[in-house]
């Protein structure tokens, strides 16, 4: 495995009123992030995850919003937008499987309306979970080398 990087927080959409809530630790099974309002939903769009390179873009273009804005479950060191569908990411104990490019919804315009258009292939990627466990803040983060 080779290190690509760490995480540096971690959300959860909270089941009964939808805030974002930020984490120090989440627990994972096959059916998502437990606790998270997507929990057992869509397992192929159960973990969304961000880089911290999508919020640099958006300060570069003066747009300032906290982290978990995005969405995100996992907010990362590192851009693994480039990442073919499939590959693997170790987090802590937990294994993920990268299943699609995270579409931009249009909801984030409420911020800025010059986000959509913005972070259009730079929102996120979604991931399952293909071993179960805990990720917390400040986990490296390994991809699965062939």
């Amino acid at each position: 495995m080779q290190h690509a990087g760490n995480v540096l927080s971690l959300f959860i959409s909270d089941q009964e009123t939808s805030q974002t809530i930020e984490k120090n630790c989440i627990e994972l099974d096959e059916k998502g992030i437990i606790l998270d309002k997507h929990y057992h939903k869509d397992i192929e769009r159960a973990i969304l995850i961000t880089s911290i390179a999508s919020y640099e873009l958006l300060k570069s273009h003066n747009i300032h919003i906290p982290y978990g804005t995005l969405g995100e479950n996992l907010l990362i060191d590192f851009n693994p937008y480039h990442l073919p569908m499939g590959t693997k990411l170790q987090v802590g104990e937990v294994l993920l499987e990268i299943t699609q490019n995270c579409t931009l919804c249009k909801h984030l315009a409420v911020h800025d309306r010059r986000i959509p258009k913005l972070l259009k292939h730079d929102r996120g990627i979604f991931a399952k979970t293909i071993k179960n466990g805990e990720i917390s803040v400040g986990n490296n983060i390994y991809l699965e080398t062939h």
